[in-house]
């Protein structure tokens, strides 16, 4: 793909984030049929974000990992540990223990990002002499938004080419800021490349860094699915979209509410709700004791019901 920009432009934001990209190595523990255990490895890129050596990278490159080897641009190497992951947005926070102040990144604002404008894609797969890779390209779509098993996620499209090494790797602009975190969670998608945007990831990672874990994401606490034709004739619901409530979480924001298995959502805060994602993306831009209305059909019947949202708690306050 021909960039119409000055290159140096783009050379000099590569020279100025290049240098906080690393190489992260895994080393998983693997049983096959026969019950043997094996290691398997795996490769990924991460981001150094403070001096401090917090390395910000996508969840599955260190998911389920044994060790991690963290190879920095100059070639000296670390061992590292995750000291917090988040499945929903597959982000994580690993820790470096260096003597010597580490080269980090700034980061932008991905709130002002605009369709159209230049982005460039980092990655160190291989810890190789010569530095990362880069591609470049535009910012294809915004709040692109995603469902995954974990959840919905509003993602940054992009048509830099990014490929599974460079997952975790910024998503910079001409500037040398970093507006998003590479994923490559979408293998299907051909000349598509999907980030987190950077103002999600500054959040999330902060949680990770002061908590260890996700404190702060909002949750209602229901299992949803998207209303079909064919799902409204086959359970005769009383409307053709919307979004079906499966299952309702023991004390749960949405138990607290009175909501039931089989209410239909139809809006948000007055804004109409047709797919579970919409949903999602809604409740993840929100905070913590937040009211909101929903506007609920019950067989037919519309009404207002209003939910605090609370903290997901953790398994243990679960059981």
């Amino acid at each position: 793909m021909v960039i119409p920009a000055n290159e140096d432009i783009i050379v000099g934001a590569v020279e100025k984030v290049s240098k906080s990209v690393v190489n992260i190595a895994s080393v998983r523990m693997i049983q096959d049929q026969l019950f043997r255990v094996f290691p398997v490895e795996g490769v990924g890129s991460g981001i150094i974000v403070d001096s401090k050596g917090f390395i910000l990278t996508n969840n599955h490159v260190v998911d389920d990992a044994q060790k991690l080897r963290i190879t920095l641009k100059d070639g000296n190497v670390f061992n590292g540990v995750a000291i917090g992951t988040d499945e929903v947005t597959d982000l994580a926070v690993i820790k470096v223990d260096s003597k010597e102040a580490l080269p980090f990144a700034q980061l932008g604002n991905s709130d002002q990002l605009k369709i159209g404008q230049i982005v460039i894609a980092i990655g160190n797969p291989f810890g190789l002499a010569g530095g990362p890779t880069v591609t470049a390209g535009i910012v294809s779509a915004l709040n692109r938004s995603l469902q995954f098993e974990t959840g919905a996620l509003e993602l940054i499209q992009t048509d830099a080419a990014i490929n599974p090494g460079n997952s975790g790797g910024p998503l910079a602009n001409t500037n040398g800021e970093v507006i998003g975190v590479n994923t490559a969670k979408m293998p299907y998608a051909q000349g598509i490349g999907f980030a987190v945007p950077v103002n999600t990831a500054r959040i999330i990672m902060k949680d990770l860094i002061e908590s260890g874990r996700i404190t702060k994401r909002p949750w209602i606490g229901i299992t949803t699915i998207k209303i079909t034709r064919q799902l409204a004739q086959y359970y005769r619901l009383p409307t053709n979209e919307g979004v079906l409530i499966a299952q309702v979480e023991p004390q749960s924001p949405a138990d607290y509410a009175g909501l039931r298995k089989g209410d239909i959502i139809d809006a948000i805060d007055g804004k109409k709700i047709t797919d579970p994602s919409e949903m999602s993306s809604n409740i993840l831009k929100r905070s913590i004791n937040e009211k909101i209305t929903m506007t609920i059909n019950r067989y037919g019947r519309q009404f207002d019901c209003q939910l605090q949202l609370l903290a997901r708690p953790n398994r243990q306050q679960r059981r």
